[in-house]
């Protein structure tokens, strides 16, 4: 991916761990998790897309640069 670093990646890894809590808050995609549903990270791939297992069911990535996530206090 273009622009993607072993820093950022490195950034993204410590900020994502696997069984982080987070809510989706933007996802260009129509077959999105609503906006606000929350889901557990199981990881970073190489390109930067945090993987996600969303409550809903829904394994769509956050794809680093187009998509938006936040960590969750629970």
């Amino acid at each position: 991916m273009r622009g993607m670093t072993q820093e950022i990646l490195a950034s993204l890894r410590e900020q994502f761990p696997q069984g982080t809590r987070v809510e989706l808050l933007r996802m260009d995609d129509p077959q999105a998790p609503p906006i606000g549903t929350k889901g557990t990270v199981r990881g970073v791939d190489d390109t930067g897309s945090v993987l996600v297992r969303w409550d809903n069911g829904s394994g769509l990535n956050v794809v680093y640069g187009e998509d938006v996530c936040r960590k969750v206090a629970e």
